[in-house]
């Protein structure tokens, strides 16, 4: 899969864009504040429905504009895909593919990217919902059809979690229950699924990401990677619990899973009454990362929190490569290669190299390895120039 042209209009600083990529590796050239990291943004956002940079779409409009329209080819298993998405301050965002209308999250459907970010660094060091967001955006990449049932999820909790703090403003716990249960089936049926599809993953992340990391740190400090659930955490009577052994969690049922999700909740429910909060589900777990048996968060160097979120990283587009008909995800290096010592430049750059595309930004050339047959683009105040051959 490859990106051959993305156009863009009233995008960040764009008021018009044009860029053209080739097959292998691309060098986006530029110095800060340039309009780099705005182009593999617009091109990620096809990827996920939403930027790594921003928790909403507003700041992706222009300023003074009231929609900003993003269109991007792509070519996968030898047929090409025209996908559009339109989005707007006021009102919802409109997608198309190949000049049909269609849902925003069927855009999904037709393009996988695996961005390597200095934001990334929040995955093994910031709060869960960092690390919730990186499990959500490798669902979505690897099952498009994911993108509905987070959707739908989230739509239950925030009804939910609504319900609960009226009752609790009320002070009518009597006549709860019954209406609870209703949201309390959906609930159940959203979160399986990506409870399920969750545990599947961290079970294929674990292999990859320790073979990923000894290549580029050229050590084995056995990385591995685990699940804190709050279903489990409310069963045990505790607030949550790590959960140690992602194989035999994979191998759970969706009828156990669900049973247990409900006696969960039933185990809960005072305390969500009294404080009207959705206490257990998808949205409250979280993701253990480890190496040599400690936390990453507050235990590892700089260097190898960074070797370890981009090992992550990698691992996820060596499981979407190995799975996905329509050929390589896309690789995104957004300034990634300023944050590494030469020597992991070199590892990572070998490890990706091979993917059908690669697009690098950086601020400065020299950070880059030189031994590469880059198609250069400098892009200088929003302007894009090609450079020959």
């Amino acid at each position: 899969m490859r990106v051959s042209h993305l156009s863009l209009a009233d995008f960040r600083n764009y008021q018009t864009a044009e860029l053209s990529l080739r097959p292998g590796p691309n060098l986006l050239l530029g110095r800060n504040g340039q309009g780099k990291t705005n182009l593999v943004e617009a091109i990620g956002y096809f990827a996920t429905l939403r930027s790594h940079r921003t928790s909403g779409d507003a700041p992706l409009i222009r300023a003074g504009s009231e929609a900003a329209i993003m269109r991007m080819k792509v070519e996968a298993a030898e047929r090409d895909v025209l996908l559009e998405m339109q989005l707007n301050r006021d009102g919802p965002n409109r997608a198309q593919v190949n000049r049909n209308v269609v849902r925003s999250r069927e855009v999904t459907r037709w393009f996988a990217a695996v961005a390597f970010v200095p934001e990334d660094l929040t995955i093994v060091r910031g709060e869960p919902s960092g690390r919730r967001r990186f499990l959500d955006d490798a669902l979505v990449a690897r099952h498009p059809v994911a993108a509905g049932a987070l959707a739908d999820y989230e739509r239950v909790v925030r009804q939910r979690t609504s319900l609960l703090k009226s009752v609790r403003g009320s002070g009518a716990r009597g006549g709860a229950p019954s209406t609870l249960d209703i949201w309390d089936d959906q609930l159940i049926e959203f979160g399986t699924q990506i409870m399920l599809a969750r545990r599947e993953l961290v079970r294929d992340l674990a292999g990859p990401l320790c073979t990923g990391y000894a290549a580029l740190v050229d050590q084995d400090h056995a990385p591995s990677v685990s699940l804190n659930e709050s279903v489990s955490g409310a069963l045990d009577g505790n607030v949550s619990r790590e959960t140690t052994d992602p194989r035999a969690l994979a191998d759970v049922s969706r009828e156990t899973l669900a049973a247990e999700f409900r006696d969960a909740l039933e185990r809960v429910r005072g305390r969500e009454l009294d404080r009207g909060v959705t206490l257990v589900g998808p949205h409250r777990d979280d993701l253990v990362l480890s190496l040599n048996g400690l936390p990453v968060k507050g235990y590892a160097s700089h260097g190898e929190s960074w070797s370890f979120a981009l090992s992550l990283k990698m691992a996820l587009a060596l499981i979407l490569r190995e799975e996905s008909p329509a050929g390589d995800p896309v690789i995104i290096l957004d300034d990634v290669f300023a944050e590494l010592d030469a020597r992991r430049r070199r590892s990572l750059m070998t490890a990706v190299q091979g993917f059908e595309q690669v697009i690098v930004t950086a601020a400065v050339e020299g950070d880059v390895p030189d031994d590469v047959p880059w198609h250069r683009v400098r892009i200088e105040a929003g302007a894009i120039v090609e450079e020959p051959e």
